[in-house]
């Protein structure tokens, strides 16, 4: 498994790099469970994700791609399949975890930790291009994000 900093640095560059939240931490996190990485279309069915759920300022992206993360790893892949037994638990305390990692903008949502009106484009042009806007808390929010889920997986799975 890789270890916990070459998780937080590869969904870090993978979100400079262009993927959105949701989908850096996906295709970050995907590595701890599996070899292969995550189909490319499940990694656009993550864009609406980001911005808090396609620009709403909603839960923030990096949440749903860790939920995303699990799922598509320990998540039942038929009707009548079964979900892995340590699905729901890893789930929740991903859940807790991220709410402390928030805990300092104000919540969990994309509103409280970038402060962006995602339907003004000189606002995100400048938010994407100014290396003082609060793109800075999203890098550190996706690198914690991939962290926690690392030793969530860690802690359960290895």
């Amino acid at each position: 498994m890789q270890d916990q900093k070459t998780t937080a640095a590869k969904a870090a560059e993978l979100f400079a790099d262009g993927f959105h939240c949701s989908q850096a931490v996906l295709c970050a996190c995907a590595g701890l469970f599996r070899e292969e990485q995550p189909p490319q279309e499940l990694i656009a069915a993550m864009a609406p994700f980001a911005s808090g759920m396609v620009g709403s300022g909603q839960i923030c992206g990096a949440l749903t791609g860790a939920l995303a993360t699990i799922g598509f790893t320990l998540g039942k892949t038929t009707p009548k399949g079964m979900n892995h037994q340590k699905m729901n638990q890893v789930g929740q305390e991903m859940i807790k975890e991220f709410a402390k990692i928030t805990e300092e903008y104000g919540g969990m949502n994309c509103a409280d930790i970038a402060k962006i009106d995602w339907q003004d484009s000189e606002a995100i042009r400048q938010f994407r291009t100014d290396p003082n806007s609060r793109r800075k808390h999203c890098v550190q929010v996706v690198k914690e994000t991939s962290t926690c889920l690392h030793d969530l997986v860690k802690k359960h799975l290895a």
